[in-house]
Order: structure tokens, then C-alpha cells, then sequence
């Protein structure tokens, strides 16, 4: 019982001491991941709600240019636990998107303002045109890509912060741009974020490792909304087993007490 108990307390211990479960994390190319400073680390964080409002701001004016995320319907941007963008909010947004709709009574298809209970529009109609657009590569789906990857947002933070000069003894790939965090580091995607590129209105400076941060926020949060729930739960869990270690240790003791009692008390007659 006493292991039990010690059990416990080592798993609380280690899951208060080490939030960052994914420190330093080696792509297996010789690149290292540096671990970032996240308001959702385990095992008590939340999703910043200014942040992830930032970040789908990026990814609108920035990513979408590109990338699809058609896991997620717009109504999601104000659900709890999200962005959590007002009932207006979201029908704007969502309206700034052109959909494909249809077909009509002549049997066309048609275009209109995008609602809520809409997905997330994507920029190609159909992998082909989107591989034409894009010198051949295409570009991933970033629904679950902070899920997706080796090293979660730390590696989407590295990946869109690691654009610099070529080294002069490595040798490019045509078409390819030097990045020290993607594997191989040569990538497809050109450089997506340069200083002001995306203006901000609460105050924050809109530098690229902002941005990055951002949109990796953003996209961790729509590969696990349910995050912050799913802390809430474990949390609940945690303290249900440790109080119910704790009894049945007391409860082992007051059992054998009894027990010692009795062969103390024989041993004496005798």
C-alpha cells in the first residue's frame, strides 16, 4: 500500500514539475525543436483566448492563402473553450468566405457568403489544382497538424521561424527554401511571414515570431479543442485516486491494528 501511495505521488509530482512534456525534440535529421513557453501546458493550462482570436487572424490572412483546415466549421470559432469570438463575430467571418453551393433550380452550381454551420473554406477546389498552384507540392491540411507532427506547436513555431540563408556548404533542391527545423531542411513552402504583414489591434506587436506563435496556438487548439476540458477531467481523476489511496492506506491500518492487537494480546496470555 505504501508503494501505491508512493506511486501516486511520484506521477503528481513529475505532472506539476515538467508541464512541457515535450522539451527539446529531435526531428531525427539533427534538428532540434526548442520547447516554448505555452498557456496550454499541461497539466493545469488553458487556451489563451486573445491568442487563438490572433492566431485564426493569421491563419485567415496568411495560411488560408495555401492551407485548408476542413475539420473545422466556423461556428467553432465561438464555441467554449476556443477563440470564442461573439455570435456577430462569427457570422462575419464566416460571410467573408465565397461558397460553393448548389446546384440551383437550372442546375448550377453558385457562389454566396459563407454561414456559420459552413466549413472552413478551402483556397483549391480538388488536390490537382492545388499541386499546379503550388510548383507540384502540396500543401497539407493544417486541421490536426499541430497533432500531426513531431513536437506539436514547439516544432509549427520552429518550422515557421527557421527561414534564413542557405549554408554555403549545402546544396538546394530548385524550387526548395532553407529551413533549420523542417526535416532535410529544405521545404516547398516559401517563407509565409515577414514583419507587419498582418496588422494586430490589441496592442501586440505583429513581429514573425508573434505571428508563429500565434497560428501554433491556433492550430493546437483545432487539433484539440476539447483540451481544456480533457485537463479538467485528468485533474478530477488525479485527486479522486490520491484521496482514494489515502483511504485505503488509513484503511490497511486501522484493519491490521486490529489484527496486532489481537496476537499481541494472545502472545501475553500465554
Amino acid at each position: 500500500m505504501r508503494n501505491i501511495l508512493k506511486l501516486f505521488a511520484a506521477i503528481a509530482v513529475l505532472a506539476i514539475a515538467f508541464p512541457g512534456a515535450a522539451l527539446a525534440a529531435d526531428d531525427g535529421h539533427g534538428t532540434e525543436i526548442e520547447a516554448q513557453d505555452w498557456s496550454f501546458a499541461p497539466p493545469f493550462g488553458h487556451f489563451d483566448r486573445a491568442q487563438l482570436q490572433r492566431g485564426y487572424k493569421v491563419y485567415q490572412f496568411v495560411c488560408a492563402n495555401c492551407h485548408g483546415m476542413k475539420l473545422l466549421s466556423y461556428r467553432n470559432l465561438g464555441e467554449p473553450g476556443g477563440p470564442q469570438f461573439s455570435e456577430a463575430a462569427v457570422e462575419a467571418l464566416a460571410s467573408q468566405a465565397q461558397i460553393t453551393d448548389g446546384p440551383d433550380d437550372t442546375g448550377k452550381m453558385f457562389q454566396r457568403p459563407g454561414k456559420p454551420s459552413d466549413r472552413f473554406r478551402s483556397p483549391y477546389p480538388n488536390d490537382q489544382a492545388s499541386r499546379a498552384a503550388n510548383g507540384g507540392a502540396l500543401p497539407p491540411d493544417l486541421s490536426v497538424m499541430a497533432k500531426a507532427r513531431e513536437g506539436g506547436p514547439d516544432y509549427l513555431y520552429a518550422l515557421m521561424t527557421g527561414y534564413g540563408e542557405v549554408p554555403e556548404d549545402m546544396k538546394m533542391t530548385k524550387g526548395m527554401h532553407y529551413n533549420t527545423a523542417f526535416p532535410g531542411h529544405q521545404i516547398a513552402m516559401p517563407n509565409p511571414l515577414s514583419e507587419g504583414v498582418v496588422e494586430y489591434t490589441d496592442g501586440t506587436e505583429p513581429t514573425i515570431k508573434n505571428y508563429a506563435k500565434d497560428v501554433s496556438a491556433f492550430m493546437m487548439w483545432a487539433a484539440e479543442p476539447k483540451l481544456e476540458e480533457r485537463y479538467k477531467i485528468g485533474a478530477r481523476i488525479m485527486i479522486f485516486l490520491i484521496v482514494f489511496a489515502v483511504i485505503m492506506y488509513l484503511s490497511n491500518i486501522a484493519v491490521w491494528s486490529r489484527v496486532h492487537k489481537k496476537d499481541h494480546a494472545a502472545k501475553t496470555e500465554t
